[in-house]
């Protein structure tokens, strides 16, 4: 059996470097943090030796405050070696393989970060953490901060306020492989309102500032937590622009009507009267009113009673014939006489019918008619309540021979007034012949 070759140090330092790849700039190495000072992180690098993690990426005091001795940390290669031997590496790298871990730390933990967004677009605001960016939309902004207006270039106005603006935030997504992490102002402070709409409870009287107005409604800020006042609960009145009723700014008296989520719903309405109910007070089912048609639909027509008092009359309640267009039957700004069918006070709903005064004013022209004295009289007259079978044969029979005679009589009177007739005819006949006769003579 040959013996082996002796291997001498030159051998093994020969052989080491053919195993051990040389590190070139810009490339990524791995290291353990083994000590922490004002001018650097140094890194054990095993084969490679030891980095030294220099430039302004270390000064920052979140970095130095998430890092500790024992730490695993990847950097980039500046020089292969410095003035000691060590390898000069910069942590910018690092730090965002660093931050990517820490951002879906955050989206797994609910926990939240302090930031400062840099820029702002009409969609929302964009947010830097180590090197990762991230997008903050606008619909993930608390109330604070919503730009509750409608117009595109004051949303970007209002953004723009809140650039270098300290905010707390959280993760709502977080996605390396697309680069894309979505943070939420809402999500961040998710328990806190919570906890405070607890203390909220339909019916309470609160007041709110405004902090947007928009075509649907208006938007107030109550003890941090956003509420909602829709048109239709601004007024009793028809409302068509609620910036005619508040501004930005205004501390307004509400009524909470309704709790959503994190949201509250409002009215300012409710805490006035109701002048519809006031009116509807003085009314009664049956009771006719005046009214002027003002509007038509395709199942009625509208009827304005007073100036905060509208009816509906149903398209079946216009006429007892079937009615294809109300317009067939009553013109818009017309009044007309209706009685009042039905009141529901709690969805103020008015219902009047024109068919039912119509039938009152038949009803009444005919009670006029009945009047006379030989209808009354008539109908003075009293019935029998029952009438037997055989008797009711017996009066049908009479009935036949008493027309039958009738009919006889009738025939014999019109033959002796055709004989009459005739005798006369002959008697005037035989009266001028001998007249002429006479004065033939003469």
């Amino acid at each position: 059996m040959p013996l082996s070759k002796q291997l001498t140090m030159q051998d093994l330092l020969d052989q080491a470097k053919d195993e051990v790849k040389v590190i070139e700039p810009g490339e990524t190495v791995e290291g353990e943090v083994v000590a922490i000072t004002k001018n650097g992180i140094w890194l054990d690098l095993g084969v490679h030796g030891t980095g030294l993690v220099v430039g302004i990426e270390i000064s920052d005091p979140t970095l130095r405050k998430d890092i500790k001795i024992g730490d695993k940390m990847s950097a980039s290669v500046i020089e292969q070696e410095f003035d000691n031997g060590e390898v000069l590496l910069s942590l910018k790298k690092a730090t965002k393989e660093r931050s990517w871990d820490m951002l879906k730390r955050l989206k797994d933990t609910g926990e939240t970060i302090l930031v400062r967004p840099f820029e702002a677009n009409k969609g929302g605001l964009m947010i830097e953490v180590d090197g990762v960016r991230g997008f903050l939309p606008v619909s993930q902004l608390t109330a604070e901060h919503y730009p509750r207006v409608t117009d595109k270039d004051e949303i970007l106005i209002r953004l723009k306020q809140l650039i270098k603006k300290a905010m707390v935030i959280g993760v709502l997504d977080a996605d390396k492989k697309e680069n894309k992490v979505i943070f939420s102002e809402k999500i961040a402070k998710k328990d806190e309102i919570e906890k405070e709409i607890q203390k909220f409870k339909i019916g309470d009287k609160m007041k709110g500032r405004v902090t947007g107005i928009a075509d649907f409604g208006v938007f107030l800020n109550i003890d941090g937590i956003e509420g909602m006042i829709h048109i239709s609960e601004i007024a009793w009145d028809k409302v068509d622009d609620p910036s005619k009723y508040v501004k930005i700014g205004d501390i307004v008296n509400v009524v909470i009507i309704g709790i959503e989520g994190d949201r509250l719903s409002l009215s300012m309405k409710k805490l006035l009267d109701d002048p519809w109910v006031e009116s509807v007070k003085q009314l009664k089912v049956g009771d006719s009113i005046k009214g002027e048609v003002t509007r038509f639909t395709p199942f009625g027509a509208f009827v304005k009673i007073q100036d905060n008092l509208e009816a509906l009359v149903h398209i079946s309640e216009l006429s007892e014939d079937h009615v294809k267009d109300p317009s067939d039957i009553v013109a818009i700004g017309k009044k007309y006489d209706f009685r009042v069918l039905s009141i529901d006070i709690d969805n103020h709903r008015l219902a009047l019918t024109l068919k039912e005064n119509k039938a009152v004013k038949k009803e009444e022209k005919v009670t006029k008619e009945d009047s006379k004295p030989e209808v009354v009289a008539k109908e003075k007259k009293e019935k029998p309540k029952s009438v037997s079978a055989s008797s009711t044969a017996k009066a049908t029979d009479d009935k036949k021979t008493s027309d039958s005679a009738k009919a006889s009589k009738d025939k014999q009177t019109d033959k002796s007034d055709s004989v009459k007739a005739k005798t006369d005819n002959k008697e005037t006949k035989k009266k001028t012949e001998k007249k002429k006769e006479d004065d033939e003579n003469k």
